[in-house]
């Protein structure tokens, strides 16, 4: 999509941080923005912000971990201009570093509720709404340099969301009609209300991160990517990765015979009765 003009653009978590960067991005584009997440101040601070900047914009409160919410956001957003063309999922939160062995479930459990259960909420709601409306329309989900390598140690509750964000991306891509866009945003270590102040000034400036992921965004790019230097972690794993297969699993003639996906994909787009697009 790379016209955003009168495009109704509903974000979820985007008061503060990378989803108010794309607000004001995608605000002088001349987009009109749908503001939403459960702090009732920051997203009235973050919209009176925006119509000083001359965009459009109105909120709603929302808990993206509670499916009967998302619906409602998405009845506010389609029923102020009539049309929704963009979601972007972008709410998400960080718990305490800890070990595997030592992070309380709890812990666990609510930042997949947040980060990846509120993307699926997101990407359902919104994408069979898009399909019914007819019309072009987008998916953005927040995965993270995290969605490719494990970033951050001591957080792998926060790293395994950003796995799953992913895969389940991915997953819609292949599903969804030509006419509706899915798009994984991947940013790097960037300043954010994320995690505590005295480690987040440290990353790259939410607006240069902002422009670097807009010209993909326009660009219709799956990957929506940053921070150059991720590509050195991104080939050490694939270098660990390609060592055990060349040492115990060596490629060989005719070694698609038990290809899950080459054997299975044509079964399931038979017996479901859909066309899977293939990510290249």
């Amino acid at each position: 999509m790379k016209d955003f003009k009168d495009k109704v653009i509903v974000i979820t978590g985007g008061a503060t941080g990378i989803g108010f960067g794309l607000a004001k991005a995608f605000g002088a584009e001349g987009a009109k923005i749908v503001m939403a997440e459960p702090r009732e101040n920051r997203l009235q601070k973050a919209v009176a912000e925006l119509k000083k900047l001359s965009v459009e914009a109105t909120y709603t409160i929302c808990d993206v971990t509670k499916p009967d919410q998302v619906e409602a956001l998405a009845d506010f957003a389609w029923a102020w201009k009539g049309h929704v063309d963009v979601i972007i999922n972008n709410a998400g939160i960080m718990v305490p570093h800890a070990p595997v062995l030592d992070m309380p479930i709890e812990h666990i459990e609510q930042i997949f509720a947040v980060n990846f259960y509120g993307v699926v909420y997101g990407s359902k709601v919104f994408g069979k709404r898009f399909i019914e409306q007819g019309t072009p329309a987008a998916i953005y989900n927040l995965g993270s340099e995290n969605s490719f390598f494990h970033g951050t140690p001591l957080n792998g509750a926060y790293v395994a969301t950003k796995h799953s964000v992913f895969a389940i991306t991915q997953s819609l891509y292949e599903e969804m009609p030509d006419f509706i866009e899915v798009s994984l945003i991947c940013p790097g270590f960037v300043v954010s209300e994320l995690g505590p102040e005295e480690n987040m000034q440290y990353g790259m400036p939410t607006d240069q991160f902002i422009e670097i992921a807009m010209q993909q965004i326009k660009a219709g790019e799956f990957f929506v990517v940053s921070h150059a230097y991720n590509m050195v972690p991104i080939t050490e794993r694939y270098e660990m990765v390609k060592r055990a297969y060349d040492k115990y699993a060596p490629r060989y003639e005719g070694d698609q015979q038990y290809h899950v996906r080459t054997l299975i994909k044509p079964v399931l787009e038979e017996q479901m009765g859909v066309n899977l697009r293939e990510l290249k």
